[in-house]
């Protein structure tokens, strides 16, 4: 099953706008294992991210619960990272690859 999800959020919107002013503005990202986090709090983040407007799960509509679990596999295969973002205070969920990229620019 692809749990190929369209909205990267507002990290990677930011750090687009960003670049062009990269110089003096560098943001400071960090990756939060999901370990980390008490169960309750990881379950509002992924809540909070599966029903953000321009997720995209296929065509066939998943339950909140499903879309979660979805997510969870994804970050315990290490497919999706959480990243906080020091400056703005703010998390996404990103692909593994896509958070490296960003961590090391």
């Amino acid at each position: 099953m692809d749990s190929t999800f369209s909205g990267s959020g507002r990290i990677l919107a930011r750090i687009g706008a960003d670049q062009k002013k990269q110089s003096d503005n560098m943001a400071q990202f960090v990756v939060v294992p999901p370990a980390r986090l008490p169960a309750d709090v990881l379950k509002a983040l992924l809540e909070d991210y599966a029903s953000r407007d321009g997720t995209d799960y296929g065509a066939r509509e998943f339950t909140l619960d499903e879309k979660c679990e979805h997510l969870r596999r994804q970050l315990d295969a290490g497919e999706l990272q959480i990243l906080y973002d020091l400056d703005s205070e703010q998390w996404d969920l990103l692909a593994r690859q896509a958070a490296e990229e960003l961590l090391n620019s």
